[in-house]
């Protein structure tokens, strides 16, 4: 019955629960001596095929495959033969290829690459899970409504049409005891397919509930304001029995004390105020026990806060637990550390104002901005006088860091230098290891601007549905974060 249950989730949509209704990874890094941003499209069910695209930023790459890999267990040493991504005929530099991913939870993808300087690979962390059930077309609908009709209209004609005339001569016409017998079958007949008809209908709704268990739950972290300005969170495990018992199993089970560090903390949380946007806020909390944290809130205006709560299982699977709250204002210490938030921002097109005159410039073009459609957004910090700033630093390992946010709140994606994907999965992927040491290495390794700072820092993604969006952007100049934030719509 559960092998029937799993094969109904065919039906299921696939999103990318790691941001909030965001699907598609994008990853900016290095295949050996090979520079490439790949994107990959989840399948719209599990299983199913996700797409792969991989551009070059070279034009010596001869040729790329690709390998599908669970991030652990015996499967994740028993490779598949690899896929063979073709080239473009219109853009030597992008191949694309497709892959099955075949059961929910925490995969990988091995994109080797081979050119003339040699070979070079790098792994892209992909979770896989389904999240919605879906309803038949009403078109479709009708149409096999109408040919189930005409079957058991066929098979009632049929079990009287044996009845009557199986043993008659050609030509011949039944007589009444015949013609008798054959509508007392097709009366039975008629019974008996209506009852098959309604039981398996009963089965089907309950098959149904079943399998809307399975479905991914978007977990809704608790949050409560005690003590002054003293935030404490609970996270939450909707999809803890049935789904970790049936699609999570070992070793991808999913407990709210598993968690491990992305670049340096355990939890990622972002407070913005709605709907004006204009109060953004990235904070550290500590944990106090399984599933428990708490932050020291700093001075925060009062407002309608939307919250996300990134973190990442030992799995490599992350997460964004959302809610909302409202706050009254916080007179407190400014954030120190990795903490780091504005009180009032004023969001441009092109560019917005930083700290001592300087300001953060949105290097675009005038080209419309499509939805599902890779770029690399590009920000340039210049000083007051318009001179390339020079007193950059690493926040939290990487160059920056950016918040995609639709302005209605739905659409949510943290993204670093590396891409849309968690640090701590990446470095899993890579090396099988998740500690915050590791995830650092990874982030240099695989992004060129980390090994030295520059004047710009850059983010793949695309915006995952057309509207308008706020992009937060933050850097670190002279032992300060500072954050740009900036307007965009995409169609």
């Amino acid at each position: 019955m559960r092998r029937i249950l799993l094969a109904i989730t065919l039906l299921l949509p696939l999103t990318l629960w790691a941001h909030v209704n965001s699907p598609d990874v994008y990853f900016d890094g290095n295949a050996g001596p090979y520079h490439l941003l790949v994107t990959i499209r989840p399948p719209a069910v599990v299983p199913g095929v996700a797409t792969i695209e991989i551009r070059s930023a070279d034009k010596d790459l001869s040729g790329v495959q690709v390998v599908p890999l669970r991030m652990l267990g015996e499967a994740s040493k028993l490779a598949p033969a690899a896929d063979t991504a073709q080239r473009s005929q219109d853009d030597p530099q992008l191949f694309t290829g497709k892959l099955w991913i075949m059961t929910r939870g925490s995969w990988k993808v091995q994109v080797q690459a081979e050119g003339e300087r040699g070979k070079g690979e790098l792994s892209v962390p992909l979770p896989a899970v389904s999240r919605n059930s879906v309803t038949m077309q009403s078109a479709l609908g009708g149409i096999l409504a109408v040919l189930g009709l005409v079957l058991v209209i066929g098979f009632i004609s049929m079990a009287g049409a044996a009845t009557r005339e199986a043993d008659l001569e050609p030509g011949a016409e039944p007589d009444p005891q015949q013609t008798k017998r054959g509508r007392v079958r097709e009366a039975i007949a008629a019974v008996i397919l209506v009852a098959v008809i309604l039981f398996g209908n009963q089965w089907w709704k309950a098959e149904a509930a079943a399998n809307a268990r399975l479905n991914y739950k978007v977990p809704h972290v608790e949050a409560l304001l005690k003590s002054g300005n003293v935030l404490q969170l609970q996270i939450t495990n909707p999809n803890e029995e049935e789904r970790n018992r049936y699609v999570f199993r070992s070793p991808d089970r999913l407990t709210v004390d598993d968690l491990v560090p992305d670049h340096g903390h355990l939890m990622h949380l972002f407070l913005v105020s709605t709907p004006d946007m204009k109060s953004f806020w990235h904070l550290h909390p500590t944990q106090d026990g399984a599933g428990e944290f708490s932050a020291e809130l700093p001075s925060i205006p009062a407002g309608h806060y939307l919250i996300y709560a990134d973190i990442v299982h030992h799995t490599g699977f992350p997460e964004t637990q959302v809610n909302e709250i409202d706050l009254p204002a916080i007179a407190a210490k400014p954030p120190a550390g990795d903490d780091s938030g504005e009180p009032v921002l004023h969001a441009g097109d092109r560019a917005t104002q930083l700290a001592d005159g300087y300001r953060m410039v949105w290097e675009r073009d005038d080209a419309p901005l499509k939805a599902a459609q890779p770029v690399w957004f590009r920000f340039r910090i210049e000083d007051k006088d318009g001179n390339p700033a020079e007193d950059l630093e690493l926040y939290m390992g990487m160059a920056g860091h950016a918040v995609f946010l639709s302005n209605d709140g739905k659409t949510f994606a943290h993204v670093h230098p590396a891409g849309s994907v968690a640090m701590a999965a990446v470095s899993l992927a890579e090396n099988g290891d998740t500690t915050n040491s590791a995830a650092s290495d990874m982030a240099t390794m695989n992004h060129p601007s980390h090994q030295t700072m520059t004047p710009e820092v850059s983010f793949p993604y695309g915006f995952a549905h057309p509207g308008d969006y706020h992009i937060f952007v933050q850097i670190k100049r002279a032992g300060r974060v500072e954050t740009g934030a900036f307007l965009a719509h995409a169609d």
